[in-house]
């Protein structure tokens, strides 16, 4: 299933992608922006796989915001200019859809994002079962790579994180905690505290509900005790 949103300044090309998304199993949610700002906030606190794209956006255009994508995210553009097309080819968009386009058009569209989608996750770097060992995370509208192995716990600090890492400084990013769970694999990231998370692997002991990661000591919550000590000592 696919999380998607949707960029036009105009509303009804909007209301066209909403009902088309509608119609296609493959397309889980969709969330619709008339502004790139507005787009790129959400997208910093939210996992989005696919973005329908209008090019002539106000302030800055669709060619510069897919810049910003993450390079694991498809972008279909969706416009009615054709002289845009081999730029669009220049930021990897799957497709470029020229307005008004055909619902069968915009499904053919749809089955590009997801075959581009299932291949970045086939070439992302893996462990020997299937479990990603990396994770991008954007700063300053940049990517960062990250190992998975690295990361030795996460506080949470109103909308920004905090990525306590070995042997590096910590990383700050704009994400919420339900975010950061949706790309962590849940076998070693479990949420102890409504402002931390922690890599099982890396606690030292444990004391009195405190945990001890290297020289830091984090809470446990008690509404997520139980689960804690079910993971933890299993």
């Amino acid at each position: 299933m696919i999380k998607a949103i949707a960029l036009d300044d105009e509303r009804p090309a909007l209301d066209v992608i909403e009902a088309f998304c509608s119609r296609l199993e493959p397309i889980s949610s969709l969330k619709t922006f008339t502004r790139t700002g507005e787009a790129r906030l959400y997208m910093e606190s939210n996992p989005v796989e696919l973005v329908f794209l209008d090019i002539n956006m106000p302030k800055e255009s669709g060619l510069e915001f897919a810049k910003t994508v993450d390079r694991q995210t498809a972008v279909i553009f969706t416009t009615a200019y054709s002289e845009f097309a081999v730029e669009s080819y220049e930021v990897q968009a799957v497709d470029y859809l020229l307005k008004p386009f055909t619902f069968q058009r915009f499904s053919t569209a749809v089955q590009r994002a997801q075959q581009h989608l299932q291949a970045m996750r086939q070439i992302a770097g893996n462990t020997a079962d299937g479990e990603p060992v990396h994770v991008f995370f954007r700063v300053d509208y940049g990517l960062v790579k990250v190992a998975l192995n690295d990361i030795l716990f996460i506080e949470g600090l109103d909308n920004y994180l905090k990525i306590h890492l070995q042997n590096a400084r910590p990383m700050v990013v704009r994400m919420t905690m339900k975010a950061i769970l949706d790309k962590l694999p849940q076998t070693n990231f479990l949420r102890v505290h409504r402002s931390f998370i922690v890599a099982l692997d890396k606690i030292v002991n444990v004391r009195s509900k405190m945990i001890n990661i290297g020289n830091e000591e984090i809470p446990v919550g008690n509404s997520y005790e139980n689960d804690f000590t079910t993971r933890f000592l299993k």
